[in-house]
């Protein structure tokens, strides 16, 4: 959109709008009259209106339902972890980058919605300026950043929304913007291996979290259709070359099932392939899902699973489950949606 103004206006445009959060052109103090009133007549709504907000127990999370300009709707999640002393605070926005998912894994709720569209990039940081603006209004503090990081664990594949992920990572980390560092910004994939090449190309200093969930092709299949386009095998290689480029260790998600992934030989065998590699593991107990079938493994199954991984010399943790008493947890996002879909929206929201 072309305005005819010179340059430097366009700067000051995107500091008002990524960096002071403001929508509202009227409000943009140095930009001359005229071209706020061109600005208010060509600028459609806001991005996205909060519907709903709900809180855990702890108040330490929180989830927003976002309207889309279309009527669709997204969750975010903002998780707060208290820090006192040398320890400073931290807040992060888990954000999603699709309306849905088209990957159908079976253990999350957002795949069994079925595939809405890409968000734009827009659309994607808009949900880190909602929690944003929240805090720095409650805290009198205008031109303070509250968010430190950003994980893109929401519903949807980011990887499936390349271009507009990206932009969204580029708006963040600029300057004139947010100033968020690149290494807070965590990306999470089901495994698109193309899409992680081309991550690695981008010169960023981005994490890397891939959902493995199995230690096979066999059984990862079942659990991720994804897999049989994109297998173990190439899957490790290709993170093993993001390592090598940008020197950060890829995370691998797993999510522990009773009695499907957690047993000791499996245990034994993804060891074995992550073994010398630079990385590090999550545990994740799994969280409700719409299949009665599947369940958490026990809390002494995860812990001899962890220690399996530890004696190979694997780094692995037992995630801390966030917001599960508000569906806001690993896997969760679009519960109602989903539960509304199998026919279940009783039993998920009682």
């Amino acid at each position: 959109m072309s305005l005819g103004e010179p340059p430097f206006r366009g700067r000051q445009l995107f500091h008002w709008v990524h960096g002071l959060l403001e929508s509202r052109p009227e409000r943009m103090a140095n930009l001359p009259a005229s071209f706020r009133s061109r600005l208010a007549e060509r600028v459609g709504p806001t991005v996205a209106v909060a519907e709903r907000e709900l809180v855990s127990g702890d108040g330490l999370t929180r989830k927003r339902l976002l309207r889309l300009g279309d009527g669709r709707t997204v969750e975010a999640v903002l998780m707060e972890v208290p820090g006192t002393g040398p320890e400073a605070e931290r807040y992060t926005v888990c954000v999603s980058s699709q309306v849905g998912c088209a990957l159908g894994c079976s253990f999350c709720v957002t795949g069994q919605m079925g595939f809405g569209r890409n968000l734009s990039p827009g659309e994607i940081v808009e949900q880190i300026y909602h929690f944003e603006r929240a805090m720095r209004s409650a805290n009198g503090a205008a031109g303070r950043r509250f968010v430190t990081n950003v994980v893109f664990m929401g519903m949807g594949e980011p990887l499936a929304n390349y271009a507009a992920a990206l932009r969204a990572v580029r708006l963040l980390i600029s300057q004139e913007g947010l100033g968020l560092g690149a290494r807070r910004i965590t990306i999470s994939t089901a495994g698109l291996i193309p899409g992680i090449e081309r991550l690695a190309s981008e010169g960023l200093q981005l994490g890397l979290a891939i959902s493995l969930h199995a230690p096979s092709d066999e059984l990862r299949e079942k659990l991720m259709p994804i897999d049989r386009r994109y297998p173990i095998a190439p899957l490790l290689q290709a993170a093993d070359r993001y390592s090598s480029v940008t020197g950060r260790r890829v995370t691998y998600e797993y999510a522990m099932i009773s009695g499907v992934n957690d047993g000791p030989a499996q245990a034994r065998q993804l060891a074995g392939l992550l073994s010398g590699r630079l990385c590090h593991v999550n545990l994740i107990p799994l969280n409700s899902s719409l299949d009665p079938r599947l369940k958490p493994s026990p809390r002494d199954r995860i812990i001899a699973f962890r220690q399996t991984l530890l004696d190979a010399g694997v780094p692995c943790t037992l995630r801390e489950t966030r917001g599960r008493d508000i569906l806001a947890a690993c896997g969760q996002l679009g519960y109602t949606e989903g539960a509304r879909k199998k026919g279940r929206v009783a039993s998920a929201e009682g």
